[in-house]
């Protein structure tokens, strides 16, 4: 037998033994627990659509662990279950009172759904809701109405559910003892899912809010709701493309229909709105135990991840707070094996580890007051090296800040350029946008945030810059800065940084190998991150580049956990669009949400390397 068809085969029985274990779990469901659904009163008068698994062995009182979500708890009557309990089956085996809930004005819940619900301070009457009394109200109905609880809850959530989550710290009831922010969505101006440093990520915001945000008039369960959106164009680059701008966009397929697509339009800028909807600043007081959870690799949330963590760290040093991050993808701790994503392995079950090691033994020690729970203050798992490693802070203090430098001929280097004069020029054009991945896909994979970037290496509009080839190993840990000096004949412009793992030329391919790869020369996207020039200075107040006028552009991308090894070299790539997955800057000071397609120009951009306008990455080397 030939690799290839060992490989496929290895594939078949992956597959067959995962459905086995589904059906196996599924039957476990039933035999073991209660269904019970319950409409929970809120203090507003208002009910939210509440499903309630008992554990059928009563010789014993359960915790709770409640997972509260906008994105359905079907199945729907109390003689049909879920195939599964918890996060994952091991969760399910433990024994909760596993409770889901829709959340207000979702599915088969009432009231009116708002989308990251502001936050209440200072509530001036008692029927005063936002989604921490919901949450609180929830749990007081549960202790006293469900019978052989042990009077603990806690709760966990992905993504949407990690915001939900995170709402549950300000004023939490003293039935709260454990909750784990997973992924959670934070900031949705800054850094999660829609937006980027000012940056619309129209791809994401509009095949999510096509179905998502489609009004519900009255409570419905899923195969009466919205259907997934058809598009007529099986290439996403394509699709947005010849859209022609973001206002086209709306006006063919939305008109005024999806309220938060009308939101976008009118707040460009960082104002209350968005404001209103951070929980960052509320999260004070916090008393439950807390562990946030989050991928370096997660294509929507691997902001408001490190943003939680480090908001609860700041606002309550006394808190028991730590932070898990991994080599995952958007809940890819739970929804895979973890010793792989993309084109990268690493060498060990990464999220059974964490199961094991983090999620289960978290929750039975604080709910059920069971067993050790001796986790570090940051438990990272570190690419490249592909080790766990334990931290007393996130980001590591045994750290060397240093800066890597741009330099002539695409040198980078950490020692400054001692030229006058330098620079590079090229013209980008937002009708010829630069792609964010190589190929034709409809939807936005995932794998994105870890891919292969010679495709964009190829292009004379993506600047690359690299090291010689490293004598040793360099572990980069925390926040990655941007420090580029530019000057554009637009009066606006993006800029896209990308940090870049590049292997040897003589980079061994994987065995068996069914997609071919060429590892040889790989570019591993470590991280990227986009800045809409306009907000340089401020989110709120934007300004125009004043054209040909030498501009300083600072911005933080994400935290990164990667060791550069030895031969392997450092790239910085830079550009100006990352089609479709950010929207497309016209390349003047304007509204972009009313830009015609006509707007859209090209315009020639520097990059200064010289010793009195050096453009650099800042970045933490652990010692």
């Amino acid at each position: 037998m030939n690799l290839n068809k060992l490989f496929y085969l290895l594939i078949f029985l992956f597959i067959s033994n995962e459905l086995l274990a589904q059906q196996t779990d599924s039957a476990y469901v039933r035999e073991n627990y209660t269904k019970i659904e319950r409409q929970i009163p809120m203090r507003d008068g208002i009910k939210l659509f509440t499903s309630i698994y008992i554990p059928k062995n009563q010789s014993k009182k359960y915790p709770f662990l409640i997972n509260r979500t906008p994105y359905t708890v079907q199945p729907y009557g109390e003689d049909k279950y879920k195939t599964s309990l918890g996060n994952f089956p091991a969760m399910m085996r433990e024994g909760y009172i596993f409770v889901y809930q829709d959340v207000r004005g979702k599915w088969m819940s009432e009231g009116n759904f708002e989308d990251v619900r502001p936050q209440i301070v200072g509530k001036k009457t008692k029927t005063s809701i936002d989604e921490s009394t919901d949450t609180y109200d929830t749990i007081d109905w549960l202790v006293k109405n469900i019978k052989n609880n042990n009077g603990n809850a806690g709760i966990y959530g992905i993504s949407y559910p990690g915001f939900y989550s995170t709402t549950s710290l300000p004023n939490a009831h003293p039935a709260l003892k454990a909750v784990s922010p997973q992924a959670p969505v934070t900031d949705w101006y800054v850094g999660d899912d829609f937006h980027h440093r000012g940056t619309l990520f129209v791809m994401d915001a509009f095949s999510f809010m096509t179905t998502f945000g489609v009004p519900r008039p009255k409570p419905i369960t899923p195969d009466k709701g919205p259907k997934s959106f058809n598009f007529p164009i099986q290439d996403n680059y394509r699709f947005y493309l010849e859209a022609g701008s973001l206002k086209n966009l709306k006006d063919k397929y939305f008109a005024d229909s999806i309220k938060f697509w009308n939101d976008l339009f009118a707040h460009p800028n960082l104002d209350t709105f968005w404001k209103a909807r951070l929980i960052l600043p509320h999260l004070t007081n916090v008393k439950p135990a807390v562990m946030v959870v989050g991928g370096f690799f997660d294509a929507e949330d691997a902001y408001g991840t490190f943003a939680t963590y480090k908001a609860i760290e700041k606002q309550n040093p006394s808190a028991n707070n730590i932070l898990v991050a991994g080599p995952w993808f958007h809940g890819g701790w739970v929804r895979s094996v973890g010793s792989s994503f993309g084109d990268i392995e690493f060498g060990q079950p990464t999220s059974t580890y964490y199961q094991e090691n983090f999620e289960l033994p978290f929750f039975k020690h604080y709910l059920k007051g069971e067993g050790d729970f001796n986790a570090a203050e940051a438990n990272i798992f570190i690419t490249g090296s592909n080790q766990w490693k334990k931290f007393e802070t996130w980001p590591p203090k045994d750290t060397d800040t240093k800066n890597l430098y741009l330099q002539p001929n695409g040198k980078l280097s950490f020692e400054k350029v001692g030229r006058t004069d330098s620079w590079d020029e090229y013209v980008s054009d937002p009708n010829n946008p630069v792609p964010y991945q190589d190929g034709i896909q409809v939807k936005r994979p995932r794998e994105y945030m870890i891919d292969d970037q010679r495709f964009a290496s190829r292009r004379p509009d993506v600047k690359t810059y690299q090291t010689d080839a490293l004598t040793e190993d360099i572990t980069i840990t925390g926040p990655v800065l941007a420090n580029l000096v530019v000057s554009t004949t637009g009066t606006d412009a993006d800029y896209v940084v990308k940090l870049i793992d590049v292997y040897p030329e003589d980079a061994p391919n994987p065995t068996p190998n069914p997609k071919n790869l060429v590892m040889g020369g790989y570019e591993m996207l470590v991280r990227g991150e986009i800045l809409r020039g306009k907000y340089r200075n401020s989110f709120e107040k934007p300004e125009p580049f004043v054209p040909g006028v030498v501009t300083k552009v600072y911005y933080p991308m994400p935290d990164v956990a990667h060791t550069f090894k030895k031969g392997h070299k450092i790239m910085i790539q830079i550009q100006n669009s990352w089609f479709p997955l950010a929207d497309r800057n016209p390349q003047k000071f304007m509204d972009i949400y009313q830009a015609e397609k006509g707007d859209f120009q090209k315009a020639t951009q520097r990059i200064y390397h010289d010793v009195n306008n050096s453009s650099f990455i800042t970045v933490s080397v652990l010692k």
